[in-house]
């Protein structure tokens, strides 16, 4: 199990369509070799596990990483106490985290907003 420092960035979309390294995440979590996130290194050391938030004009949140029942990993951040809060990320399980990838995370605002994964870095 390796722990790695994964940066999202926002992708192309309607209202950036170059889009944005001002908006987006910075996570950590154990890949597997796949890189595919591994659930029983996350069970294992799950506190190691911590989300960043980055958005301009908004505060930066911090939080975690966590799996939900039926298997879905979301981001949770320590502000918000309540789990109607968390942002989830769309498929994560079924997606490999290596630069260039493309992944989807349902925002607190029911928003559907897609990310590409610009680095993977070794903790």
């Amino acid at each position: 199990m390796t722990f790695k420092k994964i940066r999202l960035e926002l992708a192309r979309s309607h209202d950036f369509p170059e889009g944005s390294s001002e908006r987006g995440y910075e996570f950590v979590a154990p890949l597997k070799s796949d890189g595919h996130i591994d659930a029983s290194g996350w069970r294992a050391e799950r506190e190691r596990c911590r989300v960043r938030r980055f958005w301009p004009g908004q505060e930066t949140e911090l939080g975690h990483l966590v799996h939900k029942r039926g298997g879905a990993w979301a981001f949770h951040y320590d502000i918000h106490g309540d789990q109607d809060d968390d942002e989830t990320g769309f498929r994560f399980a079924a997606h490999a985290f290596t630069p260039g990838e493309y992944v989807s995370i349902r925002e607190h605002d029911d928003t559907l907003q897609t990310f590409r994964v610009v680095a993977v870095q070794a903790l």
